[in-house]
Protein backbone atom coordinates (compact mmCIF):
# COMPACT_ATOMS: atom_id res chain seq x y z
CA UNK A 1 0.00 0.00 0.00
CA UNK A 2 1.22 3.41 -0.92
CA UNK A 3 1.96 6.50 1.65
CA UNK A 4 -0.82 8.54 -0.74
CA UNK A 5 -3.18 5.22 -0.01
CA UNK A 6 -2.84 4.29 3.77
CA UNK A 7 -5.44 5.29 6.34
CA UNK A 8 -4.19 8.23 8.78
CA UNK A 9 -2.57 6.70 11.57
CA UNK A 10 -1.44 3.55 9.88
CA UNK A 11 2.48 2.38 10.04
CA UNK A 12 4.24 0.42 7.53
CA UNK A 13 2.91 -3.32 7.50
CA UNK A 14 4.49 -6.89 6.47
CA UNK A 15 3.92 -8.04 2.75
CA UNK A 16 2.09 -11.27 2.40
CA UNK A 17 1.68 -13.72 -0.59
CA UNK A 18 -1.80 -14.78 -1.13
CA UNK A 19 -2.61 -17.15 -3.93
CA UNK A 20 0.73 -16.31 -5.46
CA UNK A 21 -0.37 -12.14 -5.09
CA UNK A 22 1.80 -9.96 -2.67
CA UNK A 23 -0.49 -7.45 -1.20
CA UNK A 24 0.07 -5.07 2.02
CA UNK A 25 -1.66 -6.06 5.23
CA UNK A 26 -3.21 -2.71 7.40
CA UNK A 27 -3.04 -3.08 10.80
CA UNK A 28 -7.31 -2.75 10.58
CA UNK A 29 -6.33 -6.51 9.78
CA UNK A 30 -5.50 -7.36 13.34
CA UNK A 31 -2.27 -9.71 12.34
CA UNK A 32 -0.76 -12.03 14.91
CA UNK A 33 2.27 -14.21 14.71
CA UNK A 34 3.29 -16.71 17.07
CA UNK A 35 6.79 -18.17 17.00
CA UNK A 36 8.83 -20.35 18.98
CA UNK A 37 12.60 -19.57 16.88
CA UNK A 38 14.28 -20.24 13.97
CA UNK A 39 14.11 -23.98 14.02
CA UNK A 40 9.91 -23.92 14.02
CA UNK A 41 7.73 -22.78 11.91
CA UNK A 42 5.74 -19.66 13.07
CA UNK A 43 1.27 -19.47 13.04
CA UNK A 44 0.51 -16.56 11.59
CA UNK A 45 -3.55 -15.31 11.71
CA UNK A 46 -5.11 -12.05 9.95
CA UNK A 47 -8.89 -11.09 10.06
CA UNK A 48 -11.09 -8.42 8.69
CA UNK A 49 -14.90 -8.38 9.80
CA UNK A 50 -16.64 -11.34 9.91
CA UNK A 51 -15.81 -14.29 8.18
CA UNK A 52 -12.28 -14.19 10.08
CA UNK A 53 -9.55 -15.50 7.92
CA UNK A 54 -6.18 -17.80 9.35
CA UNK A 55 -4.35 -19.45 7.75
CA UNK A 56 -0.14 -20.68 8.61
CA UNK A 57 3.09 -18.96 7.56
CA UNK A 58 6.75 -19.60 6.81
CA UNK A 59 8.45 -16.90 8.16
CA UNK A 60 10.99 -15.30 5.81
CA UNK A 61 12.87 -12.08 5.39
CA UNK A 62 10.17 -9.06 5.35
CA UNK A 63 7.72 -11.69 3.18
CA UNK A 64 5.18 -13.71 4.84
CA UNK A 65 3.82 -16.47 2.55
CA UNK A 66 0.45 -17.29 3.81
CA UNK A 67 -2.93 -19.71 2.85
CA UNK A 68 -6.18 -18.59 3.96
CA UNK A 69 -9.38 -20.45 4.56
CA UNK A 70 -13.00 -19.43 5.65
CA UNK A 71 -14.41 -22.91 5.90
CA UNK A 72 -15.83 -24.20 9.05
CA UNK A 73 -14.39 -26.53 11.32
CA UNK A 74 -16.66 -29.72 10.23
CA UNK A 75 -15.44 -28.88 6.48
CA UNK A 76 -11.84 -28.14 7.62
CA UNK A 77 -11.97 -31.53 9.75
CA UNK A 78 -13.76 -34.19 6.82
CA UNK A 79 -11.31 -32.37 4.17
CA UNK A 80 -8.28 -33.59 6.33
CA UNK A 81 -10.05 -37.00 6.84
CA UNK A 82 -10.96 -37.64 3.33
CA UNK A 83 -7.22 -36.58 2.32
CA UNK A 84 -5.14 -37.63 5.10
CA UNK A 85 -7.33 -41.15 5.45
CA UNK A 86 -7.38 -40.95 8.94
CA UNK A 87 -9.94 -40.68 11.92
CA UNK A 88 -7.83 -40.13 14.84
CA UNK A 89 -7.42 -36.91 17.03
CA UNK A 90 -4.27 -36.84 19.41
CA UNK A 91 -4.39 -35.63 22.62
CA UNK A 92 -1.21 -33.30 23.94
CA UNK A 93 -1.84 -34.07 27.84
CA UNK A 94 1.73 -33.44 29.16
CA UNK A 95 2.34 -34.11 32.09
CA UNK A 96 4.89 -31.81 33.59
CA UNK A 97 6.33 -34.16 36.49
CA UNK A 98 7.15 -36.46 33.83
CA UNK A 99 9.94 -34.20 32.75
CA UNK A 100 11.51 -33.20 35.49
CA UNK A 101 9.82 -29.99 35.79
CA UNK A 102 10.99 -28.56 32.98
CA UNK A 103 9.42 -26.76 30.98
CA UNK A 104 11.48 -26.62 28.07
CA UNK A 105 11.73 -30.53 27.96
CA UNK A 106 8.10 -30.57 27.86
CA UNK A 107 7.65 -27.85 24.88
CA UNK A 108 9.97 -29.66 23.15
CA UNK A 109 8.12 -33.35 23.61
CA UNK A 110 5.26 -32.11 22.61
CA UNK A 111 6.13 -30.56 19.46
CA UNK A 112 8.13 -33.63 18.86
CA UNK A 113 5.03 -35.60 19.08
CA UNK A 114 2.79 -33.41 17.19
CA UNK A 115 5.43 -33.29 14.19
CA UNK A 116 5.61 -36.73 14.12
CA UNK A 117 2.62 -38.05 14.39
CA UNK A 118 0.48 -35.16 12.47
CA UNK A 119 0.19 -37.29 8.53
CA UNK A 120 -1.79 -39.71 10.96
CA UNK A 121 -4.42 -37.52 12.34
CA UNK A 122 -7.18 -35.36 11.83
CA UNK A 123 -7.19 -33.25 14.56
CA UNK A 124 -5.11 -32.18 17.66
CA UNK A 125 -6.94 -31.79 20.99
CA UNK A 126 -4.89 -30.41 23.63
CA UNK A 127 -6.54 -30.36 26.91
CA UNK A 128 -6.12 -27.13 28.44
CA UNK A 129 -5.67 -27.98 31.81
CA UNK A 130 -2.19 -29.63 31.98
CA UNK A 131 -0.93 -25.86 30.46
CA UNK A 132 -3.04 -23.94 33.10
CA UNK A 133 -1.09 -26.28 35.88
CA UNK A 134 2.31 -24.88 34.21
CA UNK A 135 1.02 -20.82 35.20
CA UNK A 136 1.78 -18.58 32.62
CA UNK A 137 4.83 -20.28 30.99
CA UNK A 138 2.13 -22.95 30.24
CA UNK A 139 -0.55 -21.36 28.62
CA UNK A 140 2.12 -19.57 26.40
CA UNK A 141 3.29 -23.01 24.99
CA UNK A 142 -0.26 -23.74 24.55
CA UNK A 143 -0.37 -21.01 22.08
CA UNK A 144 3.09 -21.49 20.32
CA UNK A 145 1.39 -25.74 20.27
CA UNK A 146 -1.87 -24.44 18.51
CA UNK A 147 0.10 -22.04 15.89
CA UNK A 148 2.41 -25.00 15.33
CA UNK A 149 -0.77 -27.24 14.49
CA UNK A 150 -2.02 -24.64 11.92
CA UNK A 151 1.30 -24.50 10.18
CA UNK A 152 0.85 -28.23 9.65
CA UNK A 153 -2.97 -27.88 8.60
CA UNK A 154 -4.14 -29.67 11.68
CA UNK A 155 -7.22 -28.68 13.10
CA UNK A 156 -6.99 -27.83 17.02
CA UNK A 157 -10.29 -28.80 19.47
CA UNK A 158 -9.00 -26.45 22.79
CA UNK A 159 -9.97 -29.16 25.44
CA UNK A 160 -11.20 -26.82 27.87
CA UNK A 161 -14.61 -27.80 28.83
CA UNK A 162 -15.73 -24.47 29.65
CA UNK A 163 -19.62 -23.29 30.71
CA UNK A 164 -21.26 -20.70 32.81
CA UNK A 165 -24.16 -18.12 32.41
CA UNK A 166 -23.90 -15.55 29.13
CA UNK A 167 -22.52 -12.98 30.23
CA UNK A 168 -19.32 -15.22 31.37
CA UNK A 169 -19.39 -17.83 28.60
CA UNK A 170 -19.18 -14.91 26.11
CA UNK A 171 -16.34 -14.60 27.89
CA UNK A 172 -15.06 -17.60 27.54
CA UNK A 173 -15.96 -17.58 23.74
CA UNK A 174 -14.11 -14.81 23.33
CA UNK A 175 -10.92 -16.32 24.83
CA UNK A 176 -11.19 -19.28 22.82
CA UNK A 177 -13.28 -19.28 19.47
CA UNK A 178 -11.81 -15.99 18.76
CA UNK A 179 -8.67 -13.72 17.85
CA UNK A 180 -5.69 -16.23 17.52
CA UNK A 181 -8.15 -19.08 18.27
CA UNK A 182 -10.66 -18.50 15.56
CA UNK A 183 -11.28 -21.24 13.40
CA UNK A 184 -11.25 -23.74 16.43
CA UNK A 185 -13.45 -26.27 18.24
CA UNK A 186 -13.85 -25.84 22.14
CA UNK A 187 -15.53 -28.44 24.24
CA UNK A 188 -18.13 -27.37 26.87
CA UNK A 189 -19.79 -27.92 29.84
CA UNK A 190 -23.77 -27.81 29.60
CA UNK A 191 -24.63 -27.59 33.03
CA UNK A 192 -25.73 -24.14 33.51
CA UNK A 193 -28.55 -24.89 30.71
CA UNK A 194 -29.10 -24.45 26.82
CA UNK A 195 -28.53 -20.64 26.94
CA UNK A 196 -25.21 -20.99 27.48
CA UNK A 197 -24.55 -23.61 24.96
CA UNK A 198 -26.35 -20.84 22.48
CA UNK A 199 -23.93 -18.30 23.61
CA UNK A 200 -20.96 -20.40 22.62
CA UNK A 201 -22.53 -21.74 19.39
CA UNK A 202 -23.30 -17.77 18.15
CA UNK A 203 -19.21 -17.07 18.31
CA UNK A 204 -18.07 -21.00 16.77
CA UNK A 205 -20.42 -20.34 13.71
CA UNK A 206 -19.22 -16.61 13.64
CA UNK A 207 -15.66 -17.37 13.85
CA UNK A 208 -15.58 -20.85 11.84
CA UNK A 209 -15.24 -22.81 14.78
CA UNK A 210 -17.16 -25.66 16.58
CA UNK A 211 -18.38 -26.51 19.78
CA UNK A 212 -18.26 -29.71 21.27
CA UNK A 213 -20.52 -30.02 24.45
CA UNK A 214 -20.78 -32.94 26.81
CA UNK A 215 -23.18 -35.28 26.05
CA UNK A 216 -22.21 -39.04 27.27
CA UNK A 217 -18.23 -38.73 28.44
CA UNK A 218 -16.19 -41.77 28.99
CA UNK A 219 -15.68 -41.80 32.70
CA UNK A 220 -16.94 -44.72 34.51
CA UNK A 221 -19.19 -41.92 36.88
CA UNK A 222 -20.39 -40.38 34.28
CA UNK A 223 -24.16 -42.56 34.73
CA UNK A 224 -24.29 -40.51 38.11
CA UNK A 225 -25.78 -37.44 36.37
CA UNK A 226 -25.92 -38.27 32.38
CA UNK A 227 -27.70 -41.23 33.29
CA UNK A 228 -30.31 -39.98 35.33
CA UNK A 229 -34.21 -40.29 34.16
CA UNK A 230 -36.40 -37.17 33.24
CA UNK A 231 -39.80 -37.00 31.90
CA UNK A 232 -37.91 -36.98 28.39
CA UNK A 233 -35.48 -39.81 28.78
CA UNK A 234 -31.86 -39.50 30.21
CA UNK A 235 -30.51 -36.29 30.79
CA UNK A 236 -27.36 -37.25 28.22
CA UNK A 237 -30.58 -37.82 25.30
CA UNK A 238 -31.89 -34.49 26.00
CA UNK A 239 -28.76 -32.26 25.54
CA UNK A 240 -28.47 -34.78 22.61
CA UNK A 241 -31.80 -33.59 21.44
CA UNK A 242 -31.12 -30.54 21.51
CA UNK A 243 -27.88 -30.63 20.39
CA UNK A 244 -29.52 -32.10 16.81
CA UNK A 245 -31.79 -29.41 16.31
CA UNK A 246 -29.28 -26.89 16.21
CA UNK A 247 -27.61 -29.51 13.73
CA UNK A 248 -30.48 -29.72 11.38
CA UNK A 249 -28.73 -27.96 8.39
CA UNK A 250 -25.89 -30.14 8.34
CA UNK A 251 -22.49 -30.93 9.67
CA UNK A 252 -20.81 -27.58 11.36
CA UNK A 253 -20.47 -25.93 14.60
CA UNK A 254 -22.05 -28.28 16.38
CA UNK A 255 -20.47 -30.93 18.15
CA UNK A 256 -20.55 -33.43 20.78
CA UNK A 257 -18.14 -35.79 23.40
CA UNK A 258 -19.06 -39.20 23.72
CA UNK A 259 -16.88 -41.87 25.18
CA UNK A 260 -15.53 -44.41 23.17
CA UNK A 261 -15.81 -46.51 26.39
CA UNK A 262 -19.48 -46.60 25.45
CA UNK A 263 -19.49 -49.12 22.67
CA UNK A 264 -22.67 -50.68 22.87
CA UNK A 265 -24.51 -47.70 22.74
CA UNK A 266 -22.32 -45.95 19.98
CA UNK A 267 -24.72 -46.17 17.11
CA UNK A 268 -27.58 -45.30 19.26
CA UNK A 269 -25.78 -41.90 19.97
CA UNK A 270 -25.06 -41.64 16.13
CA UNK A 271 -29.19 -41.82 15.67
CA UNK A 272 -29.95 -39.29 17.91
CA UNK A 273 -27.09 -36.86 16.88
CA UNK A 274 -27.39 -36.76 13.28
CA UNK A 275 -25.22 -34.07 11.81
CA UNK A 276 -23.06 -33.55 14.54
CA UNK A 277 -19.37 -34.06 14.37
CA UNK A 278 -19.26 -36.37 17.44
CA UNK A 279 -16.05 -36.07 20.09
CA UNK A 280 -14.95 -39.85 21.12
CA UNK A 281 -11.95 -39.79 23.83
CA UNK A 282 -11.13 -42.95 25.75
CA UNK A 283 -9.51 -44.42 23.09
CA UNK A 284 -6.22 -46.59 24.07
CA UNK A 285 -5.40 -45.71 27.66
CA UNK A 286 -8.92 -45.56 29.08
CA UNK A 287 -10.17 -48.90 27.38
CA UNK A 288 -11.75 -48.04 24.40
CA UNK A 289 -10.91 -50.06 21.15
CA UNK A 290 -11.00 -48.72 17.54
CA UNK A 291 -12.33 -52.19 16.69
CA UNK A 292 -15.45 -51.14 18.69
CA UNK A 293 -16.07 -47.57 17.33
CA UNK A 294 -17.48 -47.85 13.51
CA UNK A 295 -21.04 -47.58 14.66
CA UNK A 296 -19.79 -44.20 15.61
CA UNK A 297 -19.19 -42.68 12.06
CA UNK A 298 -21.55 -41.87 9.33
CA UNK A 299 -22.12 -43.93 6.41
CA UNK A 300 -19.21 -41.74 4.23
CA UNK A 301 -16.70 -42.73 7.04
CA UNK A 302 -17.21 -38.93 8.45
CA UNK A 303 -18.93 -37.25 11.22
CA UNK A 304 -16.72 -38.39 14.29
CA UNK A 305 -12.70 -38.46 15.62
CA UNK A 306 -11.83 -40.82 18.06
CA UNK A 307 -9.26 -39.77 20.55
CA UNK A 308 -6.35 -40.80 22.14
CA UNK A 309 -3.35 -39.43 24.55
CA UNK A 310 -1.25 -41.28 26.94
CA UNK A 311 -1.54 -43.87 24.47
CA UNK A 312 0.48 -41.95 21.92
CA UNK A 313 2.25 -39.37 23.61
CA UNK A 314 3.88 -41.33 26.06
CA UNK A 315 3.69 -44.76 24.13
CA UNK A 316 7.33 -44.59 25.28
CA UNK A 317 8.73 -42.52 28.35
CA UNK A 318 12.25 -42.95 27.10
CA UNK A 319 14.40 -41.12 24.49
CA UNK A 320 12.64 -42.86 21.52
CA UNK A 321 9.62 -41.75 22.39
CA UNK A 322 8.66 -39.65 19.12
CA UNK A 323 9.11 -42.42 17.19
CA UNK A 324 7.01 -44.83 19.83
CA UNK A 325 4.36 -41.77 19.37
CA UNK A 326 4.93 -42.04 15.75
CA UNK A 327 4.02 -45.63 15.75
CA UNK A 328 1.13 -45.40 17.97
CA UNK A 329 -0.76 -42.86 16.10
CA UNK A 330 -0.35 -44.52 12.71
CA UNK A 331 -1.43 -48.48 14.42
CA UNK A 332 -4.66 -46.23 15.71
CA UNK A 333 -5.29 -45.02 12.50
CA UNK A 334 -4.76 -48.09 11.01
CA UNK A 335 -7.03 -50.14 13.63
CA UNK A 336 -9.76 -47.15 12.88
CA UNK A 337 -10.04 -47.53 8.90
CA UNK A 338 -10.08 -51.25 9.36
CA UNK A 339 -13.04 -51.19 11.41
CA UNK A 340 -14.71 -49.25 8.62
CA UNK A 341 -13.46 -51.24 6.17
Amino acid sequence: MSKKGRARGERPCPQVRVYGQERGVSSSERVFLVGRGKSRLYGFFAGRGTPRHYGFAFVLPQVFYVMLCTVNFAEKLHTRILEKNTRLCLGLDPRLEWHGSNLDIVEAHCLDVLERCAEFVACVKPNVAYYEAMGVEGMAMLERLCAAARVMGVPVILDAKRGDFPSTAEAYAKAWLMGVHAGSGLTMNPFLGFETIETFLTAARNHDGAVFVLVKTSNPGSKDIQDLETKHGTVAEVIAAHLAIQAQNGYGAVGAVVGATHATELEAWRKRLLNVVLLLPGLGAQGAKASDLAAAFDSNGLGAVASASRGIQYASRGADYAVAAREAAKALRDELNLALA
